[in-house]
């Protein structure tokens, strides 16, 4: 069966050519799904002969809730969705005073092995397709009535690793007659998979490029970070120099904050020595606790951003949303995988 929303419009109005239907349903078509069409039945305006063609070839994936926690603390929504094949993945919308933005995930667990993170645990099972990376953002507006408008990569899974699906998806969501979120209104997130960023530099895409460094030294990194030693801190930051020269585009370092790990002055200092040259954020992120991991939050946040604003950086740190419900990313995930194990 045919993943009819993964299909850009161009490909929809190509296909139904081949059916020997006029150009323009094809734009029909591609306007049905992206307002979480359900079912060739609802897309009045075709006639019931091509419903049931498109029907008996095509597939329209649509996750239902399997969980939805809403914060009573700050209105954040926490989705977690079950997927066609029962699978399931987190979403998560945060509210903010410039709208709202939803945090999806790119794939069904994950493969790079942060120590800190829930995401990782019980590895990656496989990458979402294009539609199922749309469905987040489309069916999370839908369920809560919230318009969105900003989106970003950085839930369950890395971006780098599912690159073509994703790019597919950049390109649908951005679509002007799907929902027409704009490139400068979206964050693509990686742990460093320096190839990724590479290939994202030379499509020169008008997005946000967000670096989940953690560590600016090797000794650390790889003790944390696994993919550090595939690509190590020198060769990122060489990649991140690249990319900007590229695009001219400023890069956000992320940087969970972990006690005793990664919040020294030293590990500042070194920060601000690999960003030079480049004009670079740094987005401090208070660690969420997770049961599996030996690592605990800082209690240097505040010195560390002092620190690294000395050298002329620019910091922040992230509020902190969904205290009340499992906001962490992976963290409602697991819970309903152990509840079904157990």
């Amino acid at each position: 069966m045919i993943d009819i929303k993964s299909m850009t419009l161009e490909e929809i109005s190509q296909s139904l050519r081949d059916m020997g239907e006029p150009a323009f349903r094809g734009r029909q078509v591609f306007s049905w799904l992206h307002r979480g069409a359900a079912s060739f039945s609802e897309m009045s305006n075709l006639s019931r002969p091509l419903r049931e063609k498109l029907a008996a070839a095509c597939v329209i994936t649509v996750p239902t809730v399997a969980c939805k926690q809403v914060s009573q603390q700050d209105g954040t929504i926490k989705y977690l969705w079950r997927l066609q094949d029962g699978n399931c993945i987190e979403t998560v919308l945060m509210r903010y005073h410039h709208g709202n933005t939803v945090c999806i995930s790119s794939q069904v667990g994950c493969r790079m092995g942060c120590a800190f993170c829930a995401s990782t645990i019980g590895g990656k099972v496989r990458d979402l397709q294009p539609s199922e990376l749309l469905d987040q953002v489309l069916f999370t507006q839908l369920d809560s009535g919230l318009p969105i408008s900003n989106i970003v990569l950085m839930g369950i899974g890395e971006p780098m690793d599912n690159l073509d699906n994703v790019l597919r998806f950049l390109e649908l969501v951005n679509h002007p007659e799907g929902m027409n979120i704009g490139m400068r209104h979206i964050s693509l997130s990686t742990c460093g998979v320096v190839p990724g960023i590479q290939r994202l530099g030379q499509l020169q895409l008008q997005l946000t490029l967000s670096v989940s460094l953690h560590a600016p030294d090797n000794e650390t990194r790889n003790r944390i970070m696994p993919v550090n030693r595939a690509y190590d801190v020198d060769t990122l930051f060489d990649a991140c120099h690249q990319y900007f020269a590229r695009t001219g585009r400023r890069i956000s370092f992320e940087y969970a904050m972990i006690d005793g790990v990664n919040d020294s002055d030293a590990q500042a200092d070194l920060i601000a020595r690999k960003v030079r040259g480049m004009p670079a954020h740094v987005n401090l992120i208070p660690l969420n606790e997770v049961r599996e991991s030996p690592f605990h939050p800082s209690r240097r946040i505040r010195a560390f951003q002092k620190r690294l604003e000395s050298h002329g950086i620019t910091v922040t740190v992230r509020r902190s949303l969904g205290g009340d419900i499992d906001a962490s990313c992976g963290q409602l995930r697991r819970r309903a995988m152990a509840a079904e194990e157990g």
